[in-house]
């Protein structure tokens, strides 16, 4: 029986260029099965939104290494819950734990910081999504 791959949009929030890191990720997730779709640096809630509702993403995995997550991830988690999405959300890149845990407590499911291994990512989008399928 074939099956749909999970789909995964992935995309740099706020004024962070330092790509490579996500960039291995989506290697990564491909090389897993999933599809990528990649939106690039300097998106904004709006525009990742717009494509996990274009892509009919299963997930949407944000990165930024600038700090400046706080400022983008609650915004997104907003328009998510407006547009009555809720596809699987993770945030990756230098995070300390304080922040860690607020985010979680916003609502986004995985948080992955520096040097979490690609194989604890993926185990963790495929955990995700059977729960969410057994639910």
């Amino acid at each position: 029986m074939n099956k749909t791959p999970i789909r995964v949009v992935l995309a740099k929030v706020g004024l962070d260029m330092h790509d490579i890191g996500v960039k291995f990720v989506a290697r990564g997730l491909r090389d897993a099965g999933m599809e990528v779709i990649y939106l690039g640096p300097f998106q904004t809630a709006e525009t990742v939104v717009g494509a996990v509702v274009t892509e009919d993403a299963d997930v949407v995995a944000v990165s930024n290494i600038s700090g400046e997550y706080m400022a983008y991830v609650p915004e997104l988690l907003t328009q998510l819950r407006k547009q009555e999405l809720n596809p699987i959300v993770l945030v990756g890149g230098l995070v300390p734990e304080k922040d860690r845990n607020r985010l979680l407590e916003l609502g986004v499911d995985g948080v992955f910081g520096q040097g979490s291994g690609l194989e604890s990512i993926v185990a963790f989008i495929l955990d995700a999504m059977e729960k969410r399928a057994t639910a």
